[in-house]
């Protein structure tokens, strides 16, 4: 079934969906330290997500994080300068960093100002392996990923029908997209692939086709990339609002599928 091995948690709302996000990483957080002595999460940009990093730093969830332990790295970037608008660093930089208590040698921006875009791919894949200390073959192992998906069925820079979905040996890539007409630093499917945790963030109304065709629909990987998203040996939750899960089977159910 096509919900086999997935967690669905369908919240009232956006605000909801962050509060009980927010929640959950900060038990992850707990559990990576206690176990490892550090937590490792790779970031999404968006606007769900831009809601998340405010609440995580906000007064409500601040003490609740050891910061200092926490390392913070980034799924894909817009090859644009950090304080562009649509810079995804830029964001998190104003949401999160910045307002929470975290020093900034554990933050790690895919550096899109340093050259070229396959030149930063394999400058942050190389900062990929020097943190995790990774042998040639070896993937990281984020305890934990946060994704959204596109309303074509996107999530990270992993854009339908591109070559970077065919990428099985590197951890990072320059993916061009053609609608675009601009390349996108994004890790590969076999790095996302290895997390602990991966969740998806999903919410309106705009999302609700899309969604029910991942979740529910025939497997179509390179038309819809998000259905490529499967962990090793990892869980994945799509935690979505109602106005994005209305169209599934069964929109108000939580649980395992």
């Amino acid at each position: 079934m096509k919900y086999q091995g997935k967690e669905l948690v369908v919240c009232r709302d956006g605000e909801e969906l962050c509060q009980q996000a927010a929640e959950r990483i900060v038990r992850l957080a707990g559990e990576a330290v206690s176990a490892t002595g550090r937590f490792t999460v790779a970031l999404s940009g968006g606007t769900t997500p831009q809601r998340l990093y405010s609440l995580l730093a906000s007064d409500q969830f601040q003490p609740l994080m050891a910061w200092s332990k926490v390392h913070f790295f980034f799924g894909d970037e817009r090859c644009v300068p950090p304080d562009h608008p649509d810079s995804t660093y830029g964001m998190v930089r104003v949401a999160l960093l910045a307002p929470a208590p975290i020093p900034w040698e554990n933050v790690y921006p895919i550096l899109t100002e340093k050259g070229d875009a396959q030149s930063v791919a394999a400058e942050y894949e190389k900062t990929l392996r020097t943190f995790f200390g990774l042998t040639e073959g070896q993937k990281p192992r984020f305890d934990l990923i946060l994704l959204g998906m596109g309303t074509d069925g996107h999530t990270a820079s992993l854009f339908p029908g591109s070559t970077a979905l065919e990428e099985s040996g590197r951890l990072v890539t320059a993916n061009y997209v053609e609608k675009l007409q601009a390349h996108r630093i994004t890790l590969t499917l076999p790095a996302i692939n290895q997390a602990a945790n991966i969740i998806f963030l999903i919410s309106g109304q705009s999302k609700a086709s899309v969604l029910k065709e991942v979740l529910e629909g025939q497997d179509q990987p390179m038309r819809l990339p998000s259905q490529r998203i499967a962990p090793v040996e990892g869980k994945l939750l799509f935690m979505v609002d109602q106005a994005a899960g209305s169209k599934l089977v069964n929109p108000d159910g939580n649980g395992a599928l």
